[in-house]
């Protein structure tokens, strides 16, 4: 069985899709799933990688899983299964599917860096502000807006100079502890346990 996982993010340029493609694979070889390692498709926006997922939904692949991965925008309420989260998008469940399909970066995938603060001021190196960032033990509970000023703030005087998405983020998705995010953002935690239970 193997798995596709469409991906919100990498805009429309070649290199920056390649660069989400490598930061997501080395995330999930960090995360020992190097047996059931899923193929990861850049989509660029969030409504692109909707309709890419529904396509695949859609063609029925013998053999093939599609899942769906984008960010939350926004706090998810307590018990709040993704799809009822993501009916603030006009986005109904495609038929067929279950919530094993659909899984949600909350609030950005930028949380994620939270969950392993000491790896993203290793990126970064000297002058990296690690107090500037968000205190709270619960990183899916910052507000997005939050996570990324923290980022900002904390990077600013650092040589790789001031956050930038496309410029840093997938290098440090690649270089983050997948133990150590799942420990603190329980939506990681669950895509990856969802990964974990596919046969290879």
């Amino acid at each position: 069985m193997s798995v596709k996982i469409y991906v919100e993010g990498g805009g429309d340029d070649k290199s920056l899709k390649r660069k989400l493609r490598e930061g997501f694979k080395a995330f999930f070889q960090n995360a020992k799933l190097s047996g059931r390692l899923p193929a990861v498709v850049p989509c660029g926006s969030r409504n692109a990688a909707f309709d890419r997922f529904k396509t695949s939904v859609r063609a029925n692949k013998t053999g093939v899983t599609p899942m769906l991965l984008v960010d939350s925008e926004g706090p998810v309420s307590k018990g709040q299964n993704p799809w009822q989260h993501l009916r603030r998008d006009n986005w109904d469940k495609p038929d067929g599917t279950t919530e094993d399909h659909v899984h949600l970066m909350v609030e950005c995938m930028e949380s994620w860096f939270l969950g392993d603060k000491d790896a993203v001021a290793k990126y970064y190196g000297k002058n990296f502000k690690s107090k500037v960032l968000s205190s709270n033990a619960h990183p899916e509970q910052v507000d997005k807006d939050k996570v990324l000023a923290g980022l900002k703030n904390a990077t600013r005087n650092t040589t790789k100079g001031a956050y930038s998405k496309g410029k840093h983020s997938f290098d440090i998705l690649a270089a983050i502890d997948p133990a150590a995010v799942r420990r603190e953002c329980p939506h990681a935690e669950r895509l990856l346990r969802t990964l974990e239970r596919i046969p290879e």
